[in-house]
């Protein structure tokens, strides 16, 4: 590995090929201060000017992958739909139990800072499938000992996917002027936020260190990103 790309704040990311992972790819052009290394299943497709590293291998490998990555911050992208896993087993499988396997992995290669994208709305007692496995993975990886743990509950994400969700699209399209009608501070963390937005937000938080478990919605992440400089 070369003295450049050892060089600066070293981002283990899994989800690289997602809408969000994506945006932290592309968020990431430029940055002398980070340096990018994904773990994924297949090739992804790399924006003009990135620079990082894709490790790749099956979902079995990824402990070895994520332990290669010599990071300091462990992020976790990853997530798919009960549409789209096809059942709701299979959709535990990405959003709880891979989730949760990847932290494990990066807890053991000695990653102690993790940054989680759920969702807002997750709750361990949702009757929602997707919100209570968001919940519950929150609770679970509160347990495994990371000094400082990020977890994002974003509202819709804006941005353009590679599978198709006509829900989201539709959701896409009136959620500029949802987001204007909502001005109560109990509904405003149901607003909706742009992919590149929350990579600027993953990015910022991956330079903190101070330990504790910060939950950031809506307004905390406005917040960060007000401070932040892109």
């Amino acid at each position: 590995m070369s003295d450049t790309i050892a060089a600066g704040r070293r981002i283990c990311l899994v989800g690289a090929s997602g809408l969000v992972g994506s945006a932290v790819i592309e968020e990431s052009i430029g940055r002398t201060d980070l340096r990018i290394i994904g773990v994924a299943r297949r090739e992804v497709s790399l924006p003009k000017g990135a620079r990082l590293e894709i490790l790749l291998g099956d979902t079995a490998q990824w402990p070895v992958l994520i332990e290669a990555a010599h990071a300091d911050v462990f992020v976790c992208a990853l997530g798919t739909t009960r549409k789209a896993a096809g059942s709701d087993d299979a959709f535990r499988v990405v959003d709880h139990d891979l989730v949760l396997e990847t932290a494990k992995a990066a807890r053991l290669a000695g990653i102690d800072r993790m940054i989680l994208v759920s969702s807002v709305g997750a709750d361990p007692e949702s009757g929602n499938l997707y919100l209570r496995t968001k919940g519950e993975v929150e609770n679970a990886l509160g347990e495994l000992g990371f000094a400082r743990l990020d977890i994002l509950r974003p509202g819709l994400l804006r941005g353009k996917r590679e599978e198709d969700r006509p829900l989201e699209w539709a959701g896409q399209v009136v959620a500029p002027l949802a987001d204007i009608l909502v001005f109560h501070a109990r509904l405003r963390r149901f607003r909706s936020i742009a992919a590149v937005r929350l990579a600027q937000v993953i990015l910022t938080l991956s330079g903190e260190t101070v330990p504790g478990r910060f939950v950031h919605e809506h307004d905390s992440m406005v917040e960060i990103l007000r401070g932040a400089r892109f």
